[in-house]
């Protein structure tokens, strides 16, 4: 399967930043794009890269991920990172990197 760079961008506000993401192609023709969702790990640097650039909550990480992640999948991930020390939530319910 061949790999297809992808630009993950927002119209709203502040969220004018680009995200460059590889995702393997599964089907492509000239209307329709299929790509496989990203795995754990994947997933997980992703999220670290979104966070990295601002604080975010899960909604807001949804908006960058619609179709690839669902809010459940950014959540145990979210999770997963807060008990591994290297994320934690703020006051307000919006996670941020350690050492940020």
């Amino acid at each position: 399967m061949e790999k297809k760079k992808e630009t993950s961008e927002s119209n709203e506000g502040d969220r004018d930043f680009k995200l460059d993401l590889d995702f393997k192609v599964v089907y492509e023709d000239q209307e329709v794009l299929v790509i496989r969702a990203p795995t754990e790990d994947e997933l997980v640097d992703i999220i670290l890269k979104l966070l990295n650039i601002k604080p975010m909550n899960i909604k807001e990480i949804h908006q960058y991920l619609p179709g690839i992640a669902s809010e459940d999948k950014i959540r145990k991930t979210l999770t997963k990172l807060v008990n591994e020390g290297k994320v934690y939530v703020l006051e307000d319910g919006r996670f941020i990197v350690v050492g940020r």
